[in-house]
């Protein structure tokens, strides 16, 4: 069993690097959507396997290029990089830019069902009805949809699913 796993460790990094190489060229470029996105992250993780088994196959090999200063070096770039990009992902307390819808949802809930309705092409009524038929008992119309969640006890993200839901 031993042997069977070492003869494929190889090949399975070089194939799964390789999906991870396309799949995170087509995430950077923005092309297919999520079609990419789960295929990259899953099979990254998948690819630790062959990675462990390929260097303790190798570990004598491995073990010379831990004494050369160039195996440091790019070690500290590497880990100089990680940093860079955790540092730069710090914001200092300032929230990132969400996407759009996000960023679109987290407005209309501070909206009041009165004022938000008759954007949704509802009566206001219909909107309280349907708020408190879901268990926003706390539903009044000049509240913000934020508010009514918080007052009930419940999650914003069952409110959009009703904001959704409310021409059907």
């Amino acid at each position: 069993m031993r042997s069977v796993l070492f003869k494929f460790a190889t090949p399975l990094i070089v194939g799964l690097f390789l999906i991870s190489l396309i799949s995170g060229i087509a995430l950077f470029a923005h092309w297919g959507g999520n079609l990419f996105r789960g295929m990259h992250i899953w099979l990254s993780m998948v690819l630790i396997i062959p990675f462990v088994l390929h260097v303790w196959k190798n570990w004598r090999a491995m073990s010379l290029y831990f004494r050369q200063w160039s195996f440091a070096v790019v070690m500290v770039v590497s880990l100089a990089l990680a940093i860079g990009f955790i540092a730069n992902a710090n914001t200092g307390g300032r929230r990132q830019q969400a996407p759009p819808t996000i960023a679109l949802t987290r407005l209309l809930m501070n909206a009041s069902p009165d004022k938000l309705a008759p954007a949704l092409g509802a009566s206001p009524d219909k909107l309280m009805e349907k708020l408190h038929s879901a268990g926003f008992d706390a539903a009044e119309p000049g509240l913000s949809l934020r508010e009514i969640a918080k007052r009930s006890g419940k999650e914003e993200l069952a409110i959009v699913s009703i904001l959704t839901s409310l021409n059907r």
